[in-house]
């Protein structure tokens, strides 16, 4: 079982305080061929009857997750999973008023067979850019973004510049790692917005032209300018200022944070995913302790969103971020040098 799940053991019911619904623990299962993933419909007499969902089901007493897997998605499409093969994916939390839900989320794509509805629910396979929060019940909206972003999230290097010579070190960057998504971070300009939106009108042309998409950093009037952009990431200092989201839901919004009180925050504003950090000893910080796989498990567990781990980590830490629940890992080292 994932290091991100509660403490409480398979099969014991978790106490609860009075008038406080209990927690259903929901086995989620992403399952995917040949590039889409398997959504069913909920049938109209269930609990949010109508849309669409990713197919598993509760956990019953004295299971794991992945057993609870195995079991649900034989159950609802005939498909046959392998225990060993499910990878975590996230794990969400969710208060609908009326039911309170954990959704344990885990991936494959090794499955058996030919995938029908066997309680009578449609299916089919999507792409993951064609999943729509409206679709979907609200519990289901960090999944989607989950599968929507990549494990390994691009920063780009402090020394980056508007310069020939500053774009010419971010092509060569681009053609030898391809990263799919990459944070346009531009420490000597973070305060001369002029020179920032140089640098990024060259930056975005570099990266369409590369297939990569390219996120902003700063603050969120940055798309009103380079509304090509695929969103904005906003450090701390700026995302505390905000009440709401700040950008329109077409654009990704990244949050760096540090603690659980900031993963909160990002969570309420609307945000698509959180840089975390840092997680190990790092020569950009050192006189700050890192949290550590520990308790950065213990934050990722928590939060409603999808998290990248940053500071020290390498692209071998990778499967060490997802056993802690984590999207994956963000920096600059292991692509930018």
């Amino acid at each position: 079982m994932s290091k991100r799940l509660s403490a409480t053991a398979p099969g014991k019911v978790p106490e609860k305080a009075p008038g406080v619904l209990p927690e259903v623990h929901v086995a989620v299962g992403v399952i995917i061929r040949d590039g889409r993933v398997l959504i069913a419909r909920r049938l109209e007499h269930t609990h949010q009857g109508g849309l669409l969902e990713f197919p598993g089901g509760k956990v019953e007493p004295g299971e794991t997750v992945q057993q609870a897997l195995v079991r649900e998605i034989a159950e609802e499409t005939g498909l046959k999973l392998i225990e060993s093969a499910l990878q975590p994916v996230i794990g969400v939390r969710h208060d609908y008023g009326d039911k309170r839900v954990f959704l344990d989320v885990w991936s494959t794509d090794i499955a058996a067979g030919e995938a029908h509805g066997r309680e009578g629910q449609p299916i089919q396979w999507l792409l993951p850019r064609d999943l729509r929060d409206a679709d979907f019940p609200a519990a289901n909206r960090p999944i989607i973004r989950a599968l929507q972003l990549p494990s390994q999230l691009a920063l780009t290097g402090c020394d980056v510049a508007d310069d020939e010579c500053g774009l010419k070190r971010l092509q060569t960057a681009l053609q030898v790692s391809q990263p799919p998504l990459i944070v346009l971070r531009a420490p000597a300009w973070a305060e001369q917005a002029i020179a920032y939106n140089r640098l990024a009108q060259g930056a975005l042309a570099l990266c369409q032209s590369n297939s990569s998409e390219l996120m902003l950093h700063g603050v969120p009037e940055l798309m009103d300018l380079h509304p090509q952009a695929a969103g904005v990431h906003l450090p701390w200092r700026h995302a505390s200022q905000c009440q709401q989201r700040p950008v329109a839901e077409c654009y990704k919004l990244g949050i760096s944070c540090h603690n659980a009180e900031q993963l909160a925050h990002a969570v309420a504003i609307g945000a698509d995913y959180a840089i975390l950090g840092h997680v190990l000893a790092t020569s950009s910080h050192p006189n700050e302790a890192p949290l550590g796989w520990h308790a950065f498990s213990q934050l990722v567990s928590a939060a409603r969103l999808p998290v990248y781990g940053i500071g020290g980590l390498s692209p071998a830490d990778l499967p060490q971020a997802r056993q802690c629940g984590a999207q994956g890992i963000a920096g600059i080292g292991f692509w930018w040098a």
